[in-house]
Order: structure tokens, then sequence, then C-alpha cells
């Protein structure tokens, strides 16, 4: 154990960027869970086709917020609009550093008056819990840790899954023995499931409708089991470790935003704050796209397809910053589609010996916490694709990107530039390589037609112009 801080760890390295790209931590892992219930091109199209449950119990931190201040806070750090934001209601939760650059983003759920839960990646958790620990909010934070890094990995204070697919509707009926709630997008209301109280969001993960399940943990074995069972005449399928981070692809979320974090003088008292063990002390960087500076990596709420989010009706750190930034030019969130030919060819290099691209794991190709891979036009850097990996749905290799807004046009050919430069960095998911491009077609985002109109009037298709 050390009592370094996450600020004193930087300025021993010297170079941010050396540091992040050679870190040791590979990509996020989902524990808790089998690799694969079935395979994972099944698992996959299930999602499409019949219906899938997600088990997110154990790899997603929860912090719970409550007391007098706990609205008033949580609205001074996100970019979202408060207004009308009620219990039983839930939102894609932003916030930014002063300079106006994503720390990350979490799903925030109304529970009760004064009473609100933060899930999802540790940055945002971290940076929530420094201010309610600043003293300058009547608030309390309590966090409930993801098992990865737990001593009591089955003893969290709740479960969490999710019901997705066509037939999501027809297993959760059979479930609860009645209709479900015609509820409204991200609204939440309590149902009862094999005798138990569950709280259930409306939600759509794999561009499919379906709920969010979530209850106290001793609950959630028989909740489980109760949905497996109903599912049986809807093909409903579990979906494991392996399968589970692909499906991001075709909902068009990019996951992976590296907190803005790690430069400025007004961030130093956080970074002392956070320790050797942080998830920023522990980030791990991959890819072919190596910025001059740290900066480089720092992404902002449009890049990201939060551009809708961003309403200045409040007061929030970095809205100063993000009044500068609005009336400039953006780049754009896009799908890529890779050249099949182009992708055959990276992964039969693998079946030789001699010069090989570096590996493409399926489902997913993501080798680091953040990946970050150049996308060029006659050789200029034109944007950044953030997320890879191969959809059966699809039968293609996808990969999430932010282009400049002049290439974003659907039918855009671009390049995606594989790989890591000199070889490859120090990581242990990395082996010996060659840098080599990759042809690749701009298409929108959700690539998924089911998830484009089931997201209709929501951040994953309201894109800037």
């Amino acid at each position: 154990m050390t009592d370094k801080s996450l600020e004193s760890i930087l300025s021993d390295s010297g170079d941010i960027v050396e540091l992040l790209r050679n870190q040791r931590t590979g990509p996020n892992a989902y524990p808790g869970v089998p690799a694969e219930y079935s395979n994972w091109r099944d698992e996959q199209m299930a999602w499409s086709k019949t219906c899938v449950l997600f088990n997110q119990s154990y790899h997603m931190v929860d912090l719970e917020v409550s007391g007098p201040d706990a609205f008033a806070m949580l609205n001074h750090l996100g970019v979202n609009s408060f207004k009308g934001f009620v219990p039983d209601r839930a939102k894609q939760f932003v916030p930014v550093t002063p300079d106006g650059y994503v720390i990350g983003d979490v799903i925030l759920f109304y529970l009760e008056e004064n009473r609100f839960n933060l899930v999802g990646r540790a940055p945002v958790i971290e940076w929530v819990e420094y201010h309610a620990q600043s003293g300058k909010w009547d608030v309390k934070a309590e966090r409930d840790e993801r098992t990865a890094v737990r001593p009591d990995p089955e003893n969290r204070k709740s479960y969490r899954f999710q019901l997705q697919g066509p037939n999501a509707m027809k297993t959760l009926e059979q479930a609860m023995g009645q209709t479900p709630p015609d509820l409204k997008f991200f609204n939440m209301t309590t149902i009862e499931i094999a005798g138990c109280t569950v709280r259930a969001l409306r939600h759509g993960m794999a561009g499919q409708p379906g709920y969010e399940l979530f209850g106290p943990w001793a609950d959630g074995e028989t909740v489980r089991q109760a949905l497996i069972a109903a599912g049986k005449d809807f093909g409903l399928a579990l979906v494991g470790g392996r399968t589970y981070s692909s499906n991001t692809l075709e909902s068009g979320w990019i996951p992976s935003p590296l907190p803005a974090t790690y430069t400025g003088e007004a961030l130093k008292p956080y970074r002392e704050w956070l320790g050797a063990n942080s998830y920023e002390a522990k980030a791990s960087i991959g890819g072919s796209f190596v910025p001059d500076s740290v900066e480089g990596y720092y992404l902002t709420p449009w890049d990201l397809g939060y551009g809708p989010f961003v309403k200045f009706d409040h007061d929030f750190i970095g809205r100063e910053a993000l009044e500068k930034m609005a009336d400039q030019p953006h780049r754009k969130k896009v799908t890529l589609a890779l050249d099949s030919e182009d992708a055959l060819r990276v992964i039969s290099s693998a079946l030789q010996k001699g010069d090989r691209a570096k590996y493409m794991e399926f489902p997913s190709a993501v080798y680091s916490m953040h990946p970050y891979d150049s996308v060029l036009v006659d050789g200029e850097i034109v944007g950044v694709s953030t997320w890879i990996g191969y959809s059966a749905n699809e039968g293609k290799m996808l990969t999430l990107a932010m282009l400049d807004a002049k290439y974003a046009e659907p039918g855009t050919k671009v390049t995606l530039l594989w790989g890591e430069p000199d070889g490859g960095t120090r990581k242990p998911t990395v082996e010996k390589h060659v840098q080599t491009e990759i042809h690749a077609t701009v298409a929108s985002v959700p690539y998924s037609e089911v998830a484009r109109d089931a997201y209709a009037d929501s951040w994953r298709t309201r894109q800037p112009v």
C-alpha cells in the first residue's frame, strides 16, 4: 500500500502520455459472470432477435448521495439541466472540468427526495465523492465498490440486471404475472418479481426496448432465476463478460473517455486527493493516436454526442468554458464500418511468420482501458476511433469514432491506423507488431437501424449540426 497521490505519480513520471500508454493495466474487466454462457455470436444475436439478460451487478461502481444539499451539489457538478428532474427519473450525468473537458458519464437515478444513486465507471464517482467531502455541501456519499477491487465480492449493496431485446417485455410480463408498466424512456417505477420488490428503469442498451432492474443484493439470485424461467419461451439468452462490452458498437455509446483531470492548476487539489489506487492512477491508453500532450486525449461533450445535454440554465463547473466552445466547430460521433478485405488481411497476418499486425480479439478488439486510434484522410488525422469490435448482427468490424464535421457524412471514405507505433508499447496486452491502415466507411451512429429508431429522441441520435 502506498500513500502517494496521483499528483506525485504524475510529477515523478515526467511524461504523462508515456506513463498512461505504458501502464500495465489491460481493458476493463467484467467479473462475476462467465466469459460466455453459450457463445458470444449467439449472445450478440439474441439482443436483436429475441432477448438477453445482462448481469451488471459486478463491474460498475455505485455511489449513493443523500442529504439536504444533494440535488444542489449534483446540479452544480453536471452540465445537465435539473429542471423538471423529480424522483423516479434518471439521466445520463456528465460532469466536466473547469476547462470544459469531460470527466466521464454515469447514470444518475433520482430515487427519492434528497437521495440519488450514481452508477458507472469510477472517474465520475470519485469526482462527486471529492466534492461531497469538501465540506461545502450538507451531503453524505456512500460508495459501493465494484467487485474487482473489493475484499468481499459477494456482499454488494445492490444487484443490477438489464433485460433487453424484442421479447424483453414478454419476458418481464411472464416474470411479473401481469402487464409491465408503460413507462417513458429513463422513467422508473417499482414492480414485484418472485415476491421481491424491484426498482425498474425504462431503458434501452442494445438498441432494443427493455428495463434495468435493481434491488437489495440478497434478492438478486431470486429475481435472476425468475427472469431466466420467464424467458425460456421467449429465447432469453444470458450474456457473458466476453460479449458484454461489444453491445456498445451497435447502440453507439462511447464508454471510454479519458478523464480530463491529469493537468490544470485548478485540479491540482483533486489530483492530490486521488490516491495511487485511484482509477486515474491505473488508467491505460492504447492505440495509434499519440498527441504531443495528454490534453490531446481530452474530449468535449460535443465529441461524445452529449451536446444536447449542455444547458446553460444553471451554474456548474465548466460552464464558462463550455459557453465559449458552444458556437465553435465540433467533431461528430460516427460509426466506422471497416473494409472486410482489409480486416481479413489484418487477421490473417497472425497465420504467418514475420511481420504481423496488432492482433484483433473477438468480439471486442479493445486492448486498453482507453483506446485511441487515428482516423486519416490522405494521410492527415481527421479524428479518433475509441472503440472497436465485431458485430455478428451486422457481420462487420465496427468502430465508434469522432471526426471533424466535414468528414463525418455517411458514406465518406476514411482510413483507420491500426496498431501502435514503434512495434507497440510495454502493455502486457500488446505483442510486437507493425502498424497498418484499414479502409473504412463512415456510417450513422447508432449503426443499428433498430437502435436509431428506438433512440430517435435521445443523445445517441441528436448530433450537433
